[in-house]
């Protein structure tokens, strides 16, 4: 025997709902049935994996669509600058970075580098359309790629042949930071002063000397070592 929820009056077990109020009649035992039930799938299906060559056919279309659409812009609509060729430069740009990614994974990692600095120095000739000068672009521009390049070269080369560690890669990269600003000052003082000098940089490079000078005599020293990694729980 069942009574209403809401009015209390006494339900046959055929009702649906009161006769009285018309109040749906909810079995319990439905309802608990019902909380048990999931909309979600019960079996776990495995999802097929998305190709590399999918992958990249799909960011190289979108990329040459941007470019190919801003072009056509640029050419029929508005026509006061190059402005396009910005973007068609960073798309390219784009695609060159991803290649190794999601394009074509065994490309060597050194010339994956290489070809990221001629990418690099072909987006920074295209925005040489954009200024009244191009000397920017021929005194340091392509200076400053090649350099960046050459660097990072060195860098990977550091990470893959010599010994590895957390406190190794902090060595490295410390160096690294320190040569890349002391360059870099150098080659802008030549552009904008004429003359090579070196000002901020020096206060950079003095700071990783010392850094590097800590770590050398860390590495150096088994038991300093040891406890530094004890420590700093690596």
């Amino acid at each position: 025997m069942s009574y209403c929820v809401n009015c209390g009056v006494e339900l046959d077990a055929t009702l649906k709902e009161c006769p009285l109020c018309n109040t749906p009649v909810i079995n319990p035992r439905e309802l608990k049935e019902a909380q048990k039930r999931t909309p979600f799938p019960v079996e776990k299906v495995p999802v097929e994996m998305v190709k590399r060559k999918d992958m990249g056919l799909l960011v190289s279309i979108v990329l040459v669509a941007i470019a190919v659409t801003c072009a056509g812009l640029n050419l029929f609509v508005f026509k006061q600058n190059y402005w396009s060729v910005a973007i068609i430069g960073a798309c390219l740009l784009l695609w060159v970075i991803l290649l190794p990614e999601i394009i074509y994974h065994r490309l060597n990692v050194y010339l994956a580098v290489f070809l990221d600095g001629l990418a690099v120095i072909v987006y920074l000739y295209l925005l040489t359309w954009l200024t009244e000068s191009n000397e920017w672009f021929y005194g340091v521009g392509v200076e400053i790629v090649f350099f960046i390049t050459i660097l990072l070269e060195a860098y990977i080369l550091c990470l893959r042949v010599l010994p590895k560690s957390i406190l190794t890669y902090a060595l490295y990269t410390v160096t690294a930071l320190g040569i890349l600003c002391v360059g870099l000052e150098l080659l802008i003082d030549k552009l904008v002063r004429a003359e090579i000098s070196v000002d901020w940089s020096a206060i950079i490079a003095t700071i990783c000397i010392i850094i590097d000078v800590a770590l050398i005599c860390v590495l150096s020293m088994r038991r300093l070592r040891n406890a530094v990694r004890r420590r700093l729980h690596f």
